[in-house]
């Protein structure tokens, strides 16, 4: 894939999820952010509200996440979640997955959740006067099969979902070339995929986007970056 550095920074989530991040850490990747153009950051829902105002006038869109990173809470708490995210300010979701309940075969639970949680998005989005927010399902890759990896895609297709996301980088595994490779064949044209959880070089980076992902969750944003520049990627 022939990319430069500038589009290459269009595909990246400069995040920030670790549970002893200080509001001082979350400004600074705001700023990192903004310098560098990246599609999103992606930060706890507590500095939602502070992100959206340190990216006011910036081409950085403001994500977050709902019901992270295990995806058990009940629907109407990820709901709440939701409309409190978007108020707040964000144009991006990255919503866990019920992993339990997939695992446990309920799969009308996690459909019909996930559908109630797109309408949801729908309504708030229209509601503040926004014409695009951005759902993004979080399935979790490691602890599925490849069988069970298709049938969580073909679930956040039919929810009308943004994008399938393989990881939270919590969990056991982060993105591989081939879960990536197995989402992008299941998935639909209009479902994209975001890669995240250990991508820390360039070269993991474009491995990944070769591998048909179209936005990457990092938080070696920077490093890559510079990796980019100073030769990696064209200008």
């Amino acid at each position: 894939m022939a990319m430069r550095v500038r589009e290459f920074a269009k595909t990246v989530d400069h995040t920030l999820l670790k549970p002893d991040a200080t509001e001082e850490e979350i400004r600074r990747i705001c700023e990192e952010a903004a310098h560098y153009h990246f599609a999103a950051v992606c930060i706890p829902p507590c500095y939602v509200r502070l992100a959206a105002k340190e990216l006011r006038g910036t081409d950085v869109k403001v994500a977050t996440v709902v019901s992270f990173p295990f995806g058990n809470d009940a629907t109407s708490v990820k709901t709440a979640a939701v409309r409190e995210a978007i108020t707040r300010g964000a144009s991006e979701l990255d919503v866990v997955i019920n992993i339990s309940k997939l695992l446990s075969e309920e799969f009308d639970y996690v459909a019909g959740e996930l559908a109630s949680l797109t309408q949801e998005v729908s309504v708030v989005a229209m509601n503040n006067g926004l014409n695009d927010v951005v759902m993004k399902v979080i399935i979790e890759t490691a602890y599925l099969t490849d069988k069970m990896k298709r049938l969580a895609t073909q679930i956040a297709a039919a929810s009308g979902a943004d994008f399938v996301k393989t990881s939270t980088g919590f969990g056991p595994g982060g993105a591989t070339v081939e879960d990536v490779a197995l989402l992008r064949e299941e998935a639909p044209e209009g479902l994209a995929v975001k890669a995240s959880g250990g991508i820390r070089t360039l070269e993991d980076a474009l491995d990944i986007l070769n591998a048909g992902a179209s936005r990457l969750g990092m938080s070696s944003s920077v490093a890559v970056m510079k990796e980019a520049e100073g030769g990696g990627l064209q200008e």
